[in-house]
This record gives C-alpha cells, structure tokens and sequence, in this order.
C-alpha cells in the first residue's frame, strides 16, 4: 500500500496557531442559528427561563460532545471517515454518514448566503419597501404558490447562489491554513465590530425595553414540558456544530501537542456568548417595532425566528428606524459573514473526506467537490419553490440526521469498543486539566438517553402529525428521502479502496499525567 497521504496532509496544512484553531471552530460554531434561531426559540420555550435547559444541555452534551469530537480528530488525524475507520473499521460507514448531512447542509446554507448578500446590497435605499413579505416571497423569491418542485429559475436568486458558490470553492481550494484560517481570522473580527455596533445601536431604540423583557422575563412553569428541553439540545446541536463531521476534521489538522479542552471551552461559551448577544439585539429591534402594542400579541402577528424574522420582519423595523440602511447593512452584513465561516467548515468536512478516501489535491477535492454541490444547489435552491425544499431539508439535517448521528457516535466509541479510558487520557494528557469519570458517564449514559428520547419523540412526530402541512410526497422525498441517501452513500463509499491502509497508523502518545501546552 501507499504512503499515509492522509497523514502527510494534515503535517502540511496544519493551523498556523491554536488561536488560528479557536477563532476557526468560533467562525463555524457561530452562524444563522445563533442570529436568527436563538432568539425565537427561547422565548417561546420559557424566555429567560429557558436558559436552564439550555444551559443543562451545553454541559451535558454540547461540551462533552463536543471534547469527543475533537480527541477523535485529533487522536486518529483523518477526515471523519477515516478517524472513524481507524477507530474500528467497521465504523467508517458513520463518518460517512456525518460527510452526507453536511452535503444536505451545504446545499440550503449557500442560498441563504445568497439571500443576505442581496439583502446588504438591498439595505442601501432599503429597497424592499413598506410591504417586506411581498417583497421578498413575490418580488424576490418569486415563490410558487403551491408546495412542490419547480425548475423555473430565478436569476436574482441563482446568480448570487453560483458566486456564493464560486467564493467558498476558492477558499477551500487554497487549503486550510491560507484558505480556512485566514477567511476566519478576516471575518470573524469584522463579524464582532458588526454586530457589537448594530446591538449598541438598537438597545436605544424607543421600546428596547419591553423586547429585553418580553425575552429575559422566566416562565418556569415551561420547564415542566418537554418539548423545552428538547428545543434546548437541538438548539445546541444547531449551532454548536458538533456531531456531524466539522470539529473531527477542524481538530485533525491541530499540532501535535495542542492543548485540548480550553480551547473546547473557549468556542462554547463563545458559541453561547453570541447567542445571548444576538438575543439582546433582536429583541431590542423587536420590541422597538412592537411600538407599544403587548408583545406577546405582537409575537403572535409577526415572524420572530427564521428566515422569516430575518428577511420579512427585521426590513420592516429597518424601514422605521432613523438611519435605518446602517442597521441594515450591518445586520445583513453580520448574517453573510456569520453564515459564511460556517459554510466554509461545512464544505471542509466534504473536502477533506474525499482528499482523504481519494488521493486529492485541495485544489481538486475542492472543486470537483464544490462543483457538484453548486450544480444541485442551484437546481434545487435558485428555482420558485426553493423556500418549501429548504424548510424540509433542514429540519431533517437537523432535528434527524445530526441527533442520530450524535446517538450512534456515543454508542459506536462507548458501548461498542469501550473507548472511554483511552480518550480520556487522550485528552487528560493534552489539556490544562484532566476530565475523568463525569465525561465518560456523561457520554457513556446521559447523553445517548437524552437524545435517544429526543430522536423518537422527533420522529413519532413526524410520522403521525406531518410537518407544517407539507404534502407527504415532498416530505418522503426531501424528508426521509434525504435520511435513505445519507445511508445508502455511507455504505457506497465505504466500499472504495483507500489509497493506503488506514489501520497501519500510530495514534499520538498519550502520558499519565496531563501536561500544559
């Protein structure tokens, strides 16, 4: 067999830095779920009384997770396919299946990219006008009227989607350290500014108050229902990313002795950090469009998460505000900037799996890669019935497809091989302090328990009430359809012959006692 070319790889395009690392996996774990998803999902799950579960949920699986992706990455230096077939070579199929949620990913997050591009360019004049659904479902979307599939391309939507396209491929393709990392350490410092700016700005909006209360003011009586704690790990799992491929190849590409779980706990809590910070934005700007009315009353008539909240009411309460084109340029600004460090580390996961299985360049992984996901994004995305597909496609990627994935990790390196004492000194011995026994019971019991119950209420829902009145065609074939090729691709590319033998590897040492770094 051939030299590991994995390994060489990874020696080559190493992160400069462990800041380059940090800043990197805070670029990922911070996108349109902490703008636009946070906020919303708190406040109908309890407002500040949600933060318990939330909070329940990072410590019991987020970071735990979250530290067993990074000592797999680390540990066996691959792609998540190949960590995992070097863990047991039967597990490959699952890395391979995490490679195919982000695929699923890819294809919607690159439209939403192209969706907020043409909205910071829209900001100036603020040209959607007084009537913001019409402008955006009829005037920009051109949306069918009717749930279903439609090949009646929109320019103004697949245009800006194939640059969106163009640029993630370029990035990519100039490799980790002068691609990843310096797209990162570029964006997310501009990012900050951004959004620092534009929630200064709306905390002295006139009614700023009652949005801040209307969020932050607990309803403990919610945290008796499930459905809350459910909405706390999914939120977790949306926006940490973790589970589905991007901190195993992030913490492949690491130094040797890399500190391990400070870094996990910086990126968390900065994860979290801007969670609450987007939430304060949000709903000072909501509460200033509330304009006295109760909120609840005005929660009930206007969309408050989502691409809805995003592109119908934020232009509306732009429309209002004096100097409104700012805030919109810097929320628009914000949303392409958070979505696109995170849809470079989506993309990553695809490219360095088939560098890894295929013997590729960057440069070739990239855009053969790359080239293929722009085609089907288009067709799918850039078309009139781009909004019902998108809706369907990302809540399976991520209420199925991610906690299933999470669930068989757990299992798979806990219950199957019984890995827990070999990676937690893994990570013991490469960190400022030790984890031990809570992780592995956390990992071991909890978590797979917690979302095991979470994946079948998910699923028992689905199956007798639908979802948001789709057809079940659409919902078989954009739905479950989506779970059928992430499994049957698993297994197909499972089959292909790796260019080296992948158990012919000598993991990192790992030492009695843990040593700073």
């Amino acid at each position: 067999m051939a030299i590991d070319t994995a390994a060489k790889t990874r020696e080559s395009q190493q992160w400069s830095s462990q800041f380059a690392f940090i800043i990197s996996a805070i670029g990922s774990a911070v996108g349109l779920g902490n703008i636009w998803r946070f906020p919303g999902v708190a406040y109908s799950n309890g407002g500040g009384a949600f933060m318990i579960p939330y909070l329940f949920a990072l410590v019991t699986a987020g970071i735990p997770i979250l530290f067993l992706d990074y000592v797999i990455g680390h540990r066996f230096r691959g792609s998540a396919p190949l960590a995992f077939r070097r863990i047991k070579s039967w597990f490959e199929p699952l890395g391979w299946f995490q490679v195919m949620i982000c695929f699923f990913i890819a294809l919607y997050y690159a439209v939403i990219l192209a969706w907020a591009a043409s909205y910071f360019v829209f900001s100036f004049g603020t040209q959607w006008g007084d009537d913001t659904s019409k402008f955006f479902q009829v005037d920009f979307l051109q949306i069918a009227a009717e749930p279903g599939v439609s090949l009646d391309f929109v320019p103004g939507i697949a245009i800006p989607l194939a640059i969106v396209w163009i640029v993630a491929i370029a990035v990519l393709a100039l490799g980790v350290t002068r691609g990843v990392e310096k797209a990162n350490i570029i964006f997310m410092p501009l990012l900050v500014v951004a959004f620092v700016a534009l929630v200064v700005r709306a905390l002295f909006l006139p009614g700023a108050v009652d949005g801040l209360n209307a969020l932050f003011t607990p309803d403990f009586a919610a945290l008796l229902e499930p459905k809350v704690w459910i909405a706390a790990y999914g939120q977790i799992f949306f926006s940490l990313s973790i589970a589905f491929g991007i901190m195993i190849t992030y913490s492949s590409y690491r130094h040797r002795k890399s500190n391990q779980t400070t870094p996990g706990l910086v990126v968390a809590f900065a994860n979290s950090s801007f969670e609450l910070l987007a939430g304060i934005g949000v709903f000072s700007i909501l509460g200033f469009m509330a304009a006295g009315k109760p909120f609840q009353e005005f929660a009930a008539e206007a969309s408050i998460s989502g691409p809805m909240l995003s592109f119908i009411t934020f232009p509306k309460v732009i429309s209002q505000m004096p100097g409104g084109w700012i805030a919109g340029a810097l929320f628009f600004g914000s949303l392409l900037m958070a979505g696109f460090t995170s849809m470079i580390s989506i993309t990553q996961v695809i490219s360095s799996a088939f560098q890894d299985k295929f013997k590729m360049s960057p440069l070739r992984a990239s855009v053969t890669t790359g080239s293929v996901l722009a085609v089907i994004s288009v067709c799918l995305f850039g078309t009139t019935t781009s909004l019902y597909v998108l809706d369907i496609v990302d809540y399976w990627a991520n209420n199925i497809g991610i906690v299933f994935s999470a669930i068989l990790m757990t299992l798979a390196c806990f219950w199957a091989v019984r890995k827990q004492k070999e990676f937690s000194f893994h990570l013991s011995s490469l960190s400022t302090f030790k984890v031990g026994r809570i992780w592995e019971l956390l990992l071991t019991w909890l978590a797979p328990l917690l979302l095991g119950y979470m994946f079948i209420n998910v699923t028992v829902g689905i199956c007798f009430d639908g979802y948001e009145g789709y057809p079940s065609w659409m919902l078989m074939t954009f739905g479950w359809g989506q779970t059928i090729v992430c499994i049957v691709c698993a297994f197909v590319f499972t089959k292909f012959r790796w260019p080296f033998d992948p158990q012919v590897f000598r993991p990192w040492p790992v030492y009695e006692r843990p040593r700073l770094f």
